[in-house]
């Protein structure tokens, strides 16, 4: 489990170190999944190395929500304020998702029926 958690942080670090030293305003740790996403699909990593810590921190993934959470109540004010635009925000940004997610659905399944003929 050392080993996973070692080849986790190491892509995290690394993605935090591009998006400082290049100057991407990519948060670094998305970077860094991003790395590891193409290192699994390359063979460089063995999902059989990072699958027990994952699974692990998957098991505790309610707490990774905690600072969010801290979040919404230092900046309660300025939601009580912009109350609006946010929940604007959020009830488009959910249906434009559902419309999208909908649409490639659709397609894939298209692509997908063409193949089993």
């Amino acid at each position: 489990m050392i080993h996973g958690f070692a080849v986790l942080l190491g892509f995290q670090f690394f993605g935090e170190l591009l998006s400082r030293w290049s100057g991407i305003p990519i948060p670094g740790n998305v970077i860094g999944m991003a790395l590891l996403l193409a290192a699994l699909g390359c063979g460089w990593v063995k999902l059989t190395w990072i699958e027990e810590a994952a699974e692990l921190l998957l098991s505790h993934l309610a707490l990774f929500f905690v600072p969010a959470g801290v979040g919404v109540m230092v900046y309660g004010g300025l939601i009580a304020r912009e109350w609006l635009p946010i929940s604007i925000a959020t009830v488009v940004s959910t249906f434009v998702v559902m419309a999208v997610t909908g649409w490639v659905a659709s397609l894939l399944d298209r692509e997908g029926g063409e193949h089993a003929e």
